[in-house]
């Protein structure tokens, strides 16, 4: 099974996501032909160009706009389910693409009360959303996907200007949709999921992992690259693509075949206490060993224990990933 993992330590955009999965190995030839040949709206191009986020080499991509044809500021979520459904992409895209759409749709009619079908789209009607949910669709079908995984969401804080004036963050749209979603605690001032980042997270992907990395095969990683710098980390999408590890049970049965094939070697770490404290290893093959010593201020007890030690240190690093803000 194909699976992708959205690692989202610098939240999550739109854009980054689309520039992510492209950087992740999907079809951008095909993304673009799609979107210039079957959506309906304003003429637009897309720009292509690696960047360097505090180290990291990262894919970045914008929308452009042609200045002689301006976007339409406000369209309707019926307009843009119309759209999605009349371009004739394949049922995986559709359905993606409309997924997105309708929870952030939801969200909106929630928060302006009005009912889902005269929701006026506002940033997100936009072309460049458009164009992002619909490229994240197209390009999870470039992937051949089958599962999304996502991390724990950062939200950001502080304020942000939308066309109603001064909101907070994380928007109200976005705090809607992640209702019932992990959040991950977010220790920056500014917005660092939007609207749209926020609809991809509650509208496809199928679960959530706290602990990192789901079990698979890791085929390809991508770095879709956030428009702020960041003071202390890399605002950055990272997407890992991977297969569910088919020969897990394989390898399991043959690590079982491996102390019969290798009978009887080990190799001990032994740290003996007995008043003169020494270290010293063992490497054998299941000999038995006697060990009889005599001690002064001992009288008569020729035998004391062993205290076996079989440790494993290592460095435990403590990695905290401060928040940052993709482009909004």
């Amino acid at each position: 099974m194909k699976i992708i993992y959205l690692d989202c330590f610098s939240g999550i955009s739109g854009d980054m996501t689309l520039a992510a999965l492209v950087d992740a190995g999907a079809d951008r030839e095909y993304i673009e032909q799609e979107l210039f040949s079957k959506i309906k709206i304003e003429p637009f191009s897309l720009e292509w160009k690696r960047v360097n986020k505090r180290g990291i080499s990262a894919l970045k991509m914008d929308v452009l706009i042609d200045p002689g044809h301006p976007p339409a500021h406000h369209r309707h979520y019926s307009d843009i389910v119309d759209m999605i459904v009349a371009a004739g992409f394949n049922e995986r895209v559709t359905s993606w693409a409309l997924a997105i759409f309708e929870k952030i749709g939801i969200a909106e009619a929630k928060i302006h009360d009005v009912s889902v079908e005269k929701v006026h789209f506002h940033e997100v009607g936009a072309i460049d959303s458009i164009v992002d949910v619909i490229g994240v669709a197209l390009a999870l079908d470039s992937l051949e996907v089958e599962k999304i995984v996502s991390s724990p969401i950062p939200l950001g804080s502080g304020t942000v200007h939308c066309d109603h004036g001064i909101y907070p963050v994380p928007a109200p749209a976005t705090l809607e949709m992640m209702k019932g979603l992990p959040v991950a605690e977010s220790r920056h001032r500014m917005e660092m999921t939007t609207p749209t980042g926020a609809g991809i997270v509650s509208g496809i992907v199928d679960e959530f992992s706290r602990t990192g990395l789901p079990s698979m095969i890791v085929e390809a990683i991508g770095y879709g690259a956030g428009t702020r710098e960041l003071a202390n980390q890399p605002n950055v999408l990272r997407v890992i693509v991977g297969t569910t590890d088919p020969l897990l049970a394989k390898w399991h049965a043959q690590h079982e075949l491996l102390p019969k094939e290798h009978a009887g070697e080990h190799v001990h770490h032994h740290r003996h206490e007995h008043g003169h404290g020494h270290e010293h290893g063992h490497s054998h093959k299941h000999h038995h060993h006697n060990h009889s010593h005599k001690h002064e201020g001992e009288p008569g007890d020729s035998h004391h224990g062993h205290v076996h030690e079989h440790s494993h240190d290592g460095d435990e690093g403590d990695h905290r990933h401060g928040d940052s803000s993709p482009k909004h």
